[in-house]
C-alpha cells in the first residue's frame, strides 16, 4: 500500500507533522531506511535559445495578430478565428529516503490556432496546436502561413462536406496527430497503473503476439525538445527509450516505482503528475508508432470503399477494455483506390487490442503531434505519434 500526502507550506514544521501523518497510516512495525541525500548530475538535453522573459508582450501579441489574419485572410467564409499561445516554466525537486536528490527545469511553449468555417450545413471547426519543449524561438521559428493554411482550408472543406455512409470498412489513417488512437485506446492500457490493477487487455502478454510483424510501437522520453520529453520523471528516474511492442510482440509496459515492482519489471522513468498535489504515476511521454515501407498510394490502391481520415479529433475510450470512439476532424471517402470528396461526422468505433491486428500497412511518413493527457495524475504533456497507416477494417460511425 502506498499513501500519498502534500502542502503547499514548505515550512520544516509543517513537513515534519505531514510525514508524522502518513507515518501513522503504516502498518505497526512497518519502518524504512533512511540514506544521506545524493545529488545526481543530470544532463539537459533541451536546449533554450531564446529565453521567454527576454520577449515584450508587444512582440507576442504581434505575432498572434499576424496569425489571426493570415488565418482570415483564406475568405470571407472563416466566420471565426481563435489564437493563443502558452508558455509554461515547471521547476521540479525530488528527494526521497534513498539518497536521492534529483532537479528538473522544463519549459512548454505552444501555439493553438483554430478556424471555423460555415459554407452550407452548419460551421466546421479546424484546429492546430504544434508545442514543443522549449523556449521562446518556437513561436520565432513558426510557418504562420503554413498554419494558418492548414486549419482554414481544413475548415473551408469540412464546410462544403458530405456524410458518409456507416459500417465496416478499411481506413487511412493520417500521420501525426492520428496516433491519438494508439495514444488512448493502447498507450493508457500498457501503463502499469492498469496492469498491476488487472484492468488492461494487456496483462500477461509480454512475449506473445498483440499485432503484425509490421507494427512496432514506442515511448521515448529523451527527444530533445520535445513536447513529452523530461530529463528525470516525477520520481526523479532517468527518462528512457522504451519500447511497448516490437515486430508485433509485445515487449514492455510503462512503469513508475510502485507499478514496476508490483508487475516485476524495471522503472522505465515514466511517472509523471501534474503537480505535487497528485501523486506521481505510469504516464506516457512521447508515444508514437515507428515507420513503416509502405508507400500512402499503395495503401489507395488496395482500397475499392473506405475512408481516409486525415487528421483526428477528439474521442473517449474506456482504459479496462480499449473500447474507443473518436471523431475524424477531416476525412474524404476512397473509391477505387483514389482519394475522392469530403466527408464530415465520421467516428472510428472499435477496440485498441483488436485494431492492432487490422493494421496491415505503414508507410514512412512518422509525425509527431503535442497534447495533453488527463488521468489519475491530472494533465501532463504528451506527443502522440506515427505514420500514415492501413487498418483493414473497423467499424466508422456515419448518417
Amino acid at each position: 500500500e502506498a499513501y500519498y500526502g502534500y502542502s503547499s507550506d514548505p515550512d520544516e514544521a509543517n513537513l515534519l507533522k505531514l510525514t508524522g501523518n502518513l507515518g501513522q497510516s503504516q502498518k505497526e512495525g512497518q519502518s524504512g531506511d533512511m540514506q544521506s541525500l545524493q545529488p545526481q548530475s543530470i544532463e539537459d538535453i533541451h536546449h533554450i535559445a531564446v529565453n521567454p522573459e527576454t520577449v515584450s508582450k508587444s512582440e507576442r501579441v504581434e505575432l498572434l495578430r499576424e496569425l489571426d489574419n493570415k488565418t482570415r485572410n483564406h475568405g470571407d467564409d472563416i466566420q471565426q478565428v481563435t489564437v493563443n499561445m502558452s508558455e509554461k516554466k515547471r521547476s521540479v525537486l525530488i528527494a526521497n529516503s534513498e539518497g536521492l536528490w534529483a532537479e528538473d527545469s522544463r519549459n512548454y511553449s505552444r501555439m493553438r490556432l483554430s478556424a471555423v468555417a460555415e459554407k452550407g450545413d452548419g460551421p466546421q471547426t479546424a484546429a492546430e496546436s504544434p508545442g514543443v519543449l522549449g523556449g521562446y524561438e518556437f513561436f520565432q521559428d513558426l510557418n504562420l502561413e503554413e498554419l494558418a493554411e492548414n486549419a482554414a482550408q481544413s475548415a473551408l472543406r469540412m464546410a462544403v462536406a458530405g456524410y458518409i455512409d456507416g459500417g465496416k470498412m478499411p481506413v487511412i489513417l493520417g500521420n501525426g496527430f492520428g496516433g491519438v488512437i494508439f495514444h488512448e485506446a493502447c498507450g493508457h492500457p500498457l501503463e502499469t497503473e492498469a496492469i498491476r490493477k488487472n484492468a488492461s487487455p494487456f496483462c500477461e502478454k509480454i512475449g506473445k503476439r498483440v499485432g503484425q510483424s509490421i507494427l512496432t510501437a514506442i515511448d521515448d522520453g529523451t527527444i530533445a525538445n520535445k513536447w513529452g520529453s523530461c530529463n528525470v520523471d516525477d520520481e526523479g528516474t532517468p527518462t528512457q527509450k522504451t519500447v511497448l511492442i516490437e515486430n508485433g510482440i509485445l515487449n514492455n509496459y510503462l512503469s513508475d516505482r510502485i507499478g514496476a515492482g508490483q508487475v516485476g519489471i524495471s522503472r522505465t522513468g515514466s511517472a509523471r503528475r501534474e503537480s505535487y498535489k497528485f501523486a506521481p504515476v505510469s504516464r506516457m511521454r512521447n508515444t508514437f508508432i515507428a515507420p513503416g515501407p509502405h508507400e500512402i498510394e499503395e495503401m489507395l490502391r488496395s482500397i475499392k470503399f473506405g475512408l481516409y481520415a486525415k487528421k483526428m479529433g477528439g474521442g473517449s475510450v474506456n482504459p479496462g477494455t480499449g473500447e474507443f470512439n473518436f471523431a475524424v476532424q477531416e476525412g474524404y471517402a476512397i473509391r477505387n483506390g483514389k482519394i475522392a470528396e469530403p466527408v464530415r461526422g465520421a467516428t472510428l468505433i472499435g477496440k485498441g487490442f483488436d485494431v492492432l491486428s487490422q493494421i496491415s500497412m505503414i508507410a514512412d511518413d512518422l509525425d509527431l503531434a503535442a497534447g495533453m493527457c488527463g488521468a489519475a495524475s491530472g494533465w501532463v504533456p504528451t506527443t502522440v505519434g506515427q505514420p500514415t497507416l492501413k487498418i483493414d477494417s473497423i467499424l466508422v460511425g456515419g448518417r
